[in-house]
């Protein structure tokens, strides 16, 4: 907490800066307080432990600037979106885009729902957030958020009797597309995107990519018979894993840092074409292939090597590192837990 400790005089001069976005000065001045707590080091954080480091006598003055203060929320993303693009703000970036849960007791929060949940692989009762992140060589870090909204909530229902899993993941995409595109149209520096499974499969995402051509490596769900990819027009993709396990055509190469170090996988890539889908000018569209570089024991109980697929869409193979890059979004997820603690302000609906 040194490192975070050293962030308060420059801390002080951001939340300083937000006047605008407030009606009055004693909710700005909760505001700064209620961050500088989730910043800090108290082993708890409540309502009772921030208010007793910021001074207070009571938690009275976070409470009500939570429940009842009149500021400009909707105000503040594009606030701290400007300050990361003047820090962070790189042409060789590459924009993240994955979605994050967070598993719930109650119904009271907004987008709260039993629905399937990527953390734990199975239904249950959580929120379901779209994240962005942006990720340059300076550092990485949140960008955009999308709260998904599921059929509960908004009274949809799927047409010709589409599963709820299936309903997700085509608004997931949606969303997905449009922090895509906003990003693009806010004149973001970036040159790659990466993209986990569940929006790799979407032909309508990949295809507005491939219009405003931009390089991107997509992480592609197996499904059906093991070592098929779910990409239905690269019908010889089992065929090229078996080629390049009988020629040994496999490299081990790092995907990058890790919390335990290197990560290093063997790789293998084929061009690949692509029916009804033309690389861009200049482009070519290959299937990565990663490889563990152990065997081990998988879900169906079989002793195997675990492997992983991606369609990149670049003029050159740099889509290892970049593949990696996907990380980043979990790496931000795990420090925002562990910088914030217990707390995580919610909204809720009476």
């Amino acid at each position: 907490m040194e490192h975070v400790e050293g962030w308060a005089e420059e801390l002080a001069a951001l939340t300083g800066g937000l006047g605008h976005l407030f009606v009055r000065q004693e909710p700005q001045e909760a505001f700064a307080d209620l961050i500088e707590g989730l910043l800090s080091d108290l082993g708890r954080k409540n309502g009772w432990t921030m208010a007793g480091r910021a001074g207070h006598a009571t938690p009275h003055r976070i409470q009500k600037f939570l429940g009842e203060a009149s500021w400009s929320a909707n105000g503040l993303p594009a606030e701290v979106q400007a300050y990361e693009a003047r820090e962070l703000g790189n042409p060789s970036a590459t924009l993240v885009l994955d979605d994050t849960q967070v598993i719930k007791k109650g119904d009271k929060s907004v987008g709260v729902g039993h629905q399937h949940c990527g953390t734990t692989g199975d239904v249950r009762n959580c929120q379901v957030m779209v994240m962005l992140t942006y990720a340059a060589a300076s550092g990485h870090t949140f960008y955009d958020r999308r709260l998904y909204l599921p059929q509960s909530w908004t009274g949809d229902r799927e047409p010709g009797g589409r599963s709820p899993r299936r309903g997700r993941l085509r608004h997931q995409a949606a969303a997905g597309h449009h922090h895509a595109a906003g990003r693009v149209a806010g004149g973001l520096p970036f040159s790659w995107v990466a993209i986990d499974a569940d929006y790799g499969k979407d032909p309508a995402l990949r295809s507005w990519l491939h219009g405003q051509r931009i390089r991107h490596v997509l992480a592609v769900p197996v499904q059906g018979p093991p070592g098929k990819p779910y990409l239905p027009n690269v019908a010889a993709a089992g065929d090229l894993l078996h080629y390049a396990t009988v020629h040994e055509q496999w490299e081990r190469r790092s995907q990058g840092e890790g919390s335990k170090g290197q990560r290093a996988y063997d790789w293998t890539w084929f061009e690949v074409t692509l029916p009804g889908q033309i690389p861009a000018d200049g482009f070519v569209h290959q299937l990565l292939i990663r490889r563990s570089t152990e065997k081990k024991q998988l879900a169906d109980g079989r002793v195997d090597f675990e492997y992983a697929y991606f369609l990149v869409h670049a003029p050159a193979a740099e889509a290892i590192v970049r593949a990696g890059v996907r990380w980043k979004i979990e790496e931000n997820n795990e420090l925002a837990k562990q910088i914030t603690g217990n707390v995580r302000p919610e909204v809720t609906v009476n």
